[in-house]
């Protein structure tokens, strides 16, 4: 069993998790430091953007910066303590440092251009969609840290699978995704091209984060089937299309007015289609059936490819990954 109470005897290795030791594997590979990326270039195409456009990356890097920390908050009190596996381990101690990097990356950005640093960090709290959000988050983080929580029962199995779905499914594959295809838009417009390649970056991390959270919801689910029951698949359902309600809120806020070639309506849309993805990657239909309106980010972020994520062999991500961001830069 991957998930229970640890023990001496679970530090050898398991050939049944080589998936996680394949991803730890890709993720030493993908290694990556923010100001390997020179940003001066970039300082005059934010100067040219307009009110309502630097709001946006405004509101982005207020929301993400802080919520890079909550995810380690996740793995180190919600994920880790109750994985037995050292293949997964190791994968999430990789994935803490990506995640205190991609807070680097951030900060650098802030560096590069003028923005308001404390008008920046003020929009996230200040902002009730996009605390909302965060708050939703941690209700699913604070139930995995109660000290009553036994992950030996029905109940402390399906809590440890709802923090993995609030975490990857939601937050790195859903908030995130949506937050990235809007940085992502502003170089498909030739503006932000080196900021672009950053984000492409830590859009290569997180698909990975993504790829392991996944594939270790699935595990547990095929080792623990008598967690699987409707409720319990409704109540993963109706986490997936909340998060959906809460990021669409949140781009209300982002685009109130709607600027060239981007608005409310158009990320909702993509918002939608990666959900729908990510049902379907769990096994469920897909609720919305909407196509997706981005479909250069299918160049940026392979997200048609994330359905191959759970074969028993590489997708071309790992191969192809550099000369695809070449191709989309």
């Amino acid at each position: 069993m991957i998930i229970g109470k640890a023990s001496p005897d679970d530090y050898q290795r398991n050939e049944a998790y080589e998936w996680a030791q394949d991803l730890y594997e890709q993720g030493i590979r993908n290694t990556w430091f923010p100001h390997e990326i020179p940003l001066k270039e970039d300082h005059s195409d934010y100067e040219s953007l307009n009110e309502e456009e630097k709001h946006a990356l405004m509101m982005i890097l207020s929301f993400m910066n802080p919520m890079e920390f909550v995810v380690n908050k996740s793995i180190c009190l919600g994920i880790y303590p109750y994985i037995k596996s050292p293949e997964a381990h190791k994968y999430l101690s990789r994935q803490l440092f990506e995640e205190a990097n991609h807070s680097e990356t951030f900060e650098y950005i802030l560096q590069s251009f003028p923005i308001d640093r404390d008008a920046m960090y003020a929009l996230h709290p200040d902002t009730a969609s996009s605390r909302a959000k965060e708050e939703w988050i941690s209700h699913y983080i604070n139930r995995m840290t109660d000290e009553k929580l036994d992950i030996e029962t029905v109940e402390g199995k399906q809590e440890l699978v709802k923090n993995l779905v609030a975490t990857n499914v939601v937050m790195e594959g859903t908030f995130f995704f949506s937050n990235f295809m809007v940085i992502l838009a502003f170089r498909q417009r030739n503006k932000m091209r080196n900021f672009g390649s950053l984000i492409n970056w830590v859009l290569r991390d997180e698909s990975l984060h993504l790829k392991f959270g996944m594939q270790l919801i699935l595990t547990i689910l095929e080792e623990n089937e008598e967690i699987v029951t409707d409720e319990f698949a409704q109540e993963i359902r109706e986490m997936v299309i909340k998060g959906v309600e809460l990021e669409a809120a949140f781009n209300e806020d982002l685009f109130p007015n709607g600027v060239l070639g981007m608005n409310a309506a158009y990320i909702n849309q993509y918002v939608q289609y990666i959900a729908d993805r990510r049902l379907e990657e769990m096994g469920f239909e897909a609720e919305y059936n909407v196509e997706n309106p981005a479909k250069w980010m299918a160049t940026s972020t392979d997200v048609l490819e994330l359905v191959n994520f759970f074969e028993q062999q590489n997708t071309s991500y790992e191969v192809n990954a550099n000369a695809t961001v070449e191709k989309a830069g």
